[in-house]
């Protein structure tokens, strides 16, 4: 990046405002989107209670958390089996964009399964963490 502007005269002005542009760029380019994949069915009023927890947690570690089953509920039918498939067909091109996919809780859900097998038909790596967001395995 050059401090002068076409005509040879000094333009620190343009030159700072580049170089701001810039490091917002690099700022950018270390972000990684993590997909956080935890129970939704069942009690949903403490699952949703626990992905915002978990997705806090993400964040808290300087990631940006993508927690699909937050977001497709407020206007998709989790009982209506057609919009549920909906929703998982969703959350599924989404974890395709991300950077990697943590899995929480003890327990796996028939959707939580559908992510990890997609995340590993795909390459996208793996890491499991219990209900108190402790790492118990990468894979």
């Amino acid at each position: 990046m050059d401090k002068y502007n076409t005509e040879g005269y000094k333009d620190l002005t343009a030159y700072k405002a580049l170089r701001n542009i810039e490091k917002e760029e690099e700022n950018f380019n270390r972000l990684k989107l993590i997909y956080v994949c935890s129970p939704f069915a069942g009690d949903v009023e403490y699952n949703i209670s626990r992905a915002r927890g978990y997705s806090r947690f993400v964040m808290s570690k300087g990631f940006i958390p993508l927690a699909p089953h937050l977001l497709f509920p407020q206007f998709l039918d989790d009982e209506d089996k057609e919009e549920r498939e909906i929703g998982i067909t969703y959350g599924l091109y989404l974890l395709k964009k991300c950077n990697a996919i943590w899995v929480f809780g003890g327990k796996l859900s028939e959707g939580m399964l559908r992510e990890i097998k997609w995340a590993k038909r795909y390459g996208i790596p793996l890491r499991y963490f219990n209900d108190r967001c402790e790492e118990v395995f990468k894979g």
